[in-house]
């Protein structure tokens, strides 16, 4: 994927490679985690402790076939990032994190419509598919005002693997969303 720049704000998108993954575990997190997690609206430190990625896990998904962390960058500096993966006929969309201070501003939804247009129109994805954690009301209806919808299936959290994270509490599961690719192509 060849770096694209958004005239209207200045900023490039662009396909993560390996030098870059220890650029992209702090942006993620800094802004799920600690105290800069808490200067943007999507921290997760009322319900997880601990880290939100390592280096080993970025690092496969940007080496893994179909998978592609996203990069968004303005005036060179790592602003936003994503992975998205292709899943038969889906896209999975995830590891989302927009830096503190850009949050509100307009630019996760750009990036999302981004990856969304990628998935589309690179893999010809028909369905983005992506898992947030239910008590995350205020992330779900962001999701939802983009069109995607609650499906009512839920995965497990992964209690034990504390490199997800450390939970504050024992009720915690994911709920899938979705969003008709297909319809955007009409």
């Amino acid at each position: 994927m060849a770096p694209m720049t958004d005239t209207l704000s200045r900023i490039v998108f662009r396909a993560a490679v390996a030098a870059d993954v220890r650029a992209i575990v702090a942006l993620v997190e800094s802004a799920y985690r600690g105290e800069s997690g808490l200067r943007g609206w999507t921290t997760e430190s009322h319900l997880l402790d601990g880290q939100r990625t390592d280096a080993a896990d970025v690092a496969a998904l940007i080496e893994r076939p179909g998978s592609r962390v996203l990069l968004t960058e303005r005036d060179g500096q790592l602003r936003a990032s994503c992975h998205i993966e292709r899943q038969g006929v889906a896209a999975y969309f995830g590891m989302f994190a927009v830096a503190p201070d850009e949050q509100r501003g307009g630019l996760g939804k750009l990036v999302l419509a981004r990856a969304e247009c990628m998935a589309r129109q690179e893999w010809h994805s028909q369905v983005m598919r992506m898992t947030v954690i239910e008590q995350r009301t205020d992330l779900i209806a962001w999701y939802e005002r983009r069109g995607y919808r609650r499906t009512g299936e839920y995965q497990p959290f992964p209690y034990g693997e504390e490199r997800f994270g450390i939970p504050r509490r024992d009720d915690l599961r994911f709920e899938i969303l979705l969003k008709d690719l297909v319809e955007l192509n009409a």
